[in-house]
């Protein structure tokens, strides 16, 4: 009986502050039920240019050309005979 005492004190503890928990943040969702973050994602700065997907697609080209003569030089000095 006496084990039963605390374990009540500890769930009443979680449950009042689960309530309070609850009824501090019922404002920050709004009428769709999403949530509202204090920082939002600014898409201006986000947003990829033309002049930045060029660049990103050559830099792409310049690495995979890259990684051949790589694994070219590789296949050569470790299956070719000199």
């Amino acid at each position: 009986m006496n084990s039963l005492i605390p374990m009540m004190r500890c769930l009443t503890f979680l449950a009042l502050y689960r309530m309070s928990y609850e009824a501090a943040n019922i404002n920050i969702r709004g009428p769709t039920n999403q949530v509202q973050y204090l920082i939002q994602k600014d898409t201006s700065e986000n947003t990829i240019t033309l002049q930045q997907k060029a660049w990103s697609e050559k830099a792409v080209k310049q690495y995979t050309a890259a990684q051949e003569k790589k694994w070219q030089r590789w296949n050569e000095a470790m299956f070719e005979r000199s």
